[in-house]
């Protein structure tokens, strides 16, 4: 059992930045890649972007590719989403998840709770 506290969001407003951490307790957060989705308003859950337990390698939507950096730290049992050059369209609840690298949701084990993360223009 892997439990996920996500923190760090707000609102923002275009064209900035801010930084989601994850938190996991539980089993050991080391053996699990890890990903970040997110819900916009009225939409379905989409993929943002996963890493390997090891770290490397990483795994990105378009649409965030070249402005989030996900990483960890596997000594501090964190996963981390750096979001830069902020756009209204990324406005969404962000949810943190454990167990796969991939961008299929269903293929993940565990869920945090999600951060809500406004763009505002």
């Amino acid at each position: 059992q892997v439990q996920l506290v996500e923190s760090g969001g707000g609102v923002v407003q275009a064209g900035g930045s801010l930084r989601l951490s994850c938190a996991a307790s539980g089993r050991t957060f080391s053996s699990y890649s890890m990903g970040w989705f997110r819900q916009p308003p009225g939409k379905e859950r989409e993929f943002v972007a996963a890493i390997h337990w090891g770290g490397t390698p990483t795994n990105y939507a378009y649409s965030v590719k070249g402005r989030f950096t996900i990483s960890r730290d596997n000594a501090k049992n964190t996963l981390y989403l750096q979001m830069n050059s902020l756009k209204r369209e990324d406005t969404a609840a962000y949810y943190c998840a454990a167990g796969s690298y991939y961008s299929d949701p269903s293929a993940y084990n565990y869920w945090g709770q999600g951060t809500q993360v406004t763009v505002s223009s």
